[in-house]
């Protein structure tokens, strides 16, 4: 008796059309898949409306000049040569660049040493990781209105204990020199904890075998950390590399209750040189190309931040 074999192959659905398994189980009807839409039409209604047309219309608006009270005039690019060739835009640039650096690596340093000191027992250790984590709790506003008064050269009582110490007052935030380094120490002060979380996290993860053949090997405490440590907790530092660089190239509130920008214009980033031709000289038109051209700026640089992520894992 011959048998015959019969092979079905499988065919992938047209566009719009429903799968066969979708048709051939019960209770699922013609219309089925296209129903998940009602699901996603208010969160897509969202994302439109809260994202993508703010940024749209900010597009728009850096083709306009456009003054409060008055109609929008068509400039085209206008607003971008104006941009690219202002000299206080570029100032502005090299400042935020200064500023994210130092806000990065301080805070990276200080939080991967607290988290290693963390990490190890010692008596009320939970006690000192609550009283570390504070400053972050912290609202930006608050912490640096009380910074900005231990800055104040006569009042302040920074300068009260350097003098009591036998050493030179310093200016602060007063002084073009140390004013975006005093910036980064409040901002150091504030985030060193969130790192510290992150690389604590990492290290509660690391194995335990490759510290016990070290130790069986003679290997000593930084050769430990350097060699077995480090690597093994790089991605978990460029994760919070990652978040601090963000973080850091859109700081607003610290420099500005602090500084307004000043001395001069000598702490004046992006971020407040933006605030002041939107909302002091009203150039929104011009405002809009500043945007425009940080949020590509910050597109580069979390490409980079985010290719050198892939390369750790």
């Amino acid at each position: 008796m011959a048998t015959t074999l019969t092979a079905t192959t499988a065919t992938a659905a047209a566009p719009g059309e429903i799968p066969r398994e979708a048709r051939s189980v019960p209770g699922r009807g013609p219309n089925y898949a296209r129903r998940y839409w009602a699901f996603a039409a208010p969160g897509t209604v969202v994302v439109l409306a809260v994202i993508v047309f703010p940024w749209l219309f900010t597009g728009y608006m850096s083709l306009h000049e456009w003054a409060p009270g008055e109609g929008t005039s068509w400039v085209g690019l206008e607003n971008y040569r104006h941009l690219f060739t202002d000299a206080d835009f570029g100032w502005a640039i090299l400042r935020t660049l200064y500023f994210s650096v130092l806000a990065v690596v301080a805070p990276l340093l200080l939080g991967v040493a607290a988290a290693v000191c963390f990490a190890k027992k010692f008596a009320l250790r939970g006690v000192a990781r609550t009283i570390f984590i504070l400053p972050m709790m912290a609202t930006p506003v608050a912490v640096a209105l009380v910074w900005s008064m231990m800055f104040h050269p006569q009042l302040g009582v920074l300068n009260y204990i350097l003098t009591s110490l036998g050493l030179p007052p310093s200016q602060w935030t007063y002084s073009a020199d140390t004013v975006i380094p005093t910036l980064v120490m409040v901002e150091t002060w504030q985030w060193t904890p969130l790192v510290m979380l992150i690389v604590l996290g990492g290290l509660a993860s690391l194995p335990v075998d490759p510290y016990e053949a070290a130790k069986i090997d003679g290997a000593s405490g930084w050769q430990t950390f350097r060699h077995i440590t480090l690597p093994l907790l790089w991605p978990f530092i460029v994760v919070a590399m990652v978040i601090r660089t963000i973080d850091a190239l859109k700081s607003f509130d610290v420099i500005y209750v602090i500084t307004v920008g000043g001395p001069g214009s000598a702490s004046t980033t992006i971020n407040i040189m933006l605030y002041q031709q939107a909302f002091s000289y009203y150039h929104l038109g011009y405002a809009s190309a500043i945007v425009v051209v940080f949020f590509v700026l910050i597109l580069a640089i979390s490409y980079l931040l985010l290719a050198v992520r892939q390369q750790t894992q």
